[in-house]
């Protein structure tokens, strides 16, 4: 047979959709979306709240970042749910279309702009972190050498090859904070109190212990890389209500390693800062201690761990947005009536555009003189603000309805209790940041 009929045959053919796992064995090796989320939440700055958690309050508050993790599988499940669930097939954003015709766009507009402030982060510690850990090179050309080859992998848009990559990284990052962890000595049994025990320590800092027990949870309800989630799960075509049980396991099985990688830094801070006393607030800081306290070689492992976390967060922030802004556009066609688009989001001009903007647009701020962490912190905690309230109350209201979601799947009453306290802290948590904000103005 000629090689082009082949072709068109083969381009016609319909993807085979996966089996469902039956043993052990075959659910580990369907795993994969739940990794690549967890890894695009971890970021640099994750690394220094929980080493600056463990320095104030030692081991004492172990519980919250655990209690903070567990609230964010039961909202990203929930949010999963829907796209396994829903009566009509259609994704997360499809629902947020049928709420109001104009709320898949402000989505969309959110994740343009947040997309590239969350990139500032990324793109410039991966350059520092990595120029750090080898000793060599300006960071500036490292993060355009790491962009380049993330822009490389986002563009592919093979699902499998990204997984592969993940896992890399989750074995470099394992070597990494989980080594630096077991070198500054743990303490198994103050550890095991700290999760188990729910104590509460008295207040130390600037913010009380019940603010920062509320802030961390609250917050794990607004960001909106949590909409990632279920594009990641449709990209390995897991479709329909029969995948859920598997979804659950790749999503607690990536909530789990989340849980483990913070807990190691969250005990590096237990145990080198918390003796000292010392105030650390970013990422240098934290470093300088272990160069001190573990040697040149502890502070170059550690570099590694925080390169890792920042890099894959860049390649799976390009990936979600891209597949996000795709899908707001998917819907915006739809409204106005263009036929549906024969072809995969990865291979639009829009998706590749938005991966684009994603990766380097933020190479700006690797420019010397350019503000820092702390700064763009503000500007990012700033744009965000508004989104809290609308992203959980949005997500809660197309779960709870059975005519969205279906009367089978709709929320119980447990988990519209969690969505309905996550609401609140959502408002909450947006009301404090904007006063904190004109008090600082």
């Amino acid at each position: 047979m000629p090689r082009h009929i082949k072709k068109i045959i083969n381009m016609s053919d319909p993807i085979t959709p996966p089996q469902i796992p039956k043993t052990f064995w075959q659910y580990v090796r369907s795993l994969g979306p739940g990794i690549i989320i967890v890894l695009t939440w971890l970021g640099a700055g994750d690394l220094v709240d929980a080493a600056v958690a463990g320095g104030n309050y030692g081991y004492a508050l172990m519980w919250a970042m655990m209690l903070a993790l567990i609230v964010r599988f039961i909202f990203v499940s929930i949010l999963a749910k829907y796209q396994l669930c829903n009566q009509r097939g259609e994704s997360v954003m499809s629902g947020f279309q049928r709420i109001h015709p104009y709320l898949p766009l402000f989505f969309g507009v959110v994740a343009f702009i947040m997309g590239h402030f969350y990139g500032s982060y990324m793109v410039k510690g991966a350059g520092e972190a990595f120029s750090k850990a080898v000793g060599f090179g300006a960071p500036w050309a490292w993060s355009v050498f790491w962009v380049c080859l993330a822009a490389m992998l986002s563009f592919k848009g093979v699902f499998k090859r990204v997984e592969i990559v993940f896992f890399l990284f989750l074995a470099l990052l394992s070597i990494s904070l989980i080594g630096v962890a077991l070198w500054s000595g743990p303490s198994p049994v103050e550890a095991a109190k700290g999760v188990f025990l729910f104590s509460i320590p008295e207040d130390t800092g600037s913010f009380g212990v019940i603010l920062v027990v509320t802030s961390l949870i609250g917050a794990v309800g607004g960001t909106i890389t949590n909409l990632f989630y279920p594009y990641f799960i449709d990209k390995k075509n897991w479709k329909g209500p029969k995948f859920r049980k598997l979804q659950l396991y790749d999503l607690a099985f990536g909530v789990c390693i989340l849980i483990i990688l913070d807990l190691a830094i969250w005990t590096v801070g237990a145990e080198i800062l918390h003796p000292t006393g010392e105030a650390v607030d970013n990422i240098d800081d934290l470093a300088g201690l272990l160069n001190i306290t573990l040697g040149n070689t502890g502070g170059a492992i550690f570099y590694l761990g925080v390169f890792g976390a920042v890099i894959t967060s860049a390649i799976g922030n390009a990936l979600g947005f891209g597949y996000l802004v795709g899908d707001v556009a998917d819907q915006r066609n739809k409204a106005k009536g263009v036929p549906q688009r024969s072809k995969p989001i990865e291979k639009t001009r829009l998706y590749k555009i938005v991966v684009v903007w994603t990766l380097f647009s933020p190479l700006i701020w690797t420019i010397p003189g350019a503000p820092g962490f702390v700064e763009l912190t503000i500007i990012v905690n700033a744009a965000s603000v508004v989104l809290l309230p609308v992203l959980s109350g949005s997500i809660w209201y197309i779960t709870s309805r059975k005519n969205f979601i279906g009367s089978d799947y709709r929320n119980k009453l447990w988990e519209n209790a969690v969505m309905g306290f996550l609401f609140i802290l959502a408002l909450w948590a947006s009301w404090k940041t904007v006063a904190a904000i004109v008090d600082h103005l």
